[in-house]
């Protein structure tokens, strides 16, 4: 994929804005919403209700950095009542296989991970 910048980031440089993309990549919302949109655009509430558990506050926050940062688009359909859809980017478009595997990954191993929690806490008492 080309991107339109000359430089590259360095995520261990603390001054580097690397790490702005990272903690937007990185927040749950976001790899939840990007994997909701991978099926095409949706509406707010199509994504709210494909989500669970997100507040409509916390969703707005969010579908609006996503859009500052370029990953998301939204479009507003001049209807009565307006209707409002967001899509992924091309950009957007690149995190999908990252995004995914990521999630997947999750999937498969929060059974460990509860189970090492749970020892630790029980070792600590």
């Amino acid at each position: 994929m080309s991107t339109s910048s000359s430089w590259e980031g360095d995520a261990f440089d603390p001054e580097c804005p690397t790490r702005i993309v990272l903690d937007r990549v990185g927040d749950k919302w976001t790899v939840l919403i990007i994997e909701t949109l991978d099926e095409g655009p949706k509406r707010f509430s199509e994504i709210r209700l494909a989500i669970g558990g997100i507040t409509p506050k916390v969703l707005t926050s969010t579908l609006r950095s996503l859009v500052a940062d370029g990953l998301v688009t939204r479009e507003v359909f001049a209807e009565a009542p307006p209707r409002v859809e967001y899509a992924l980017t091309d950009l957007g478009r690149s995190l999908q296989v990252p995004v995914a595997t990521l999630r997947r990954w999750a999937e498969l191993n929060v059974a460990t991970i509860s189970e090492s929690r749970d020892r630790q806490l029980n070792s600590s008492l």
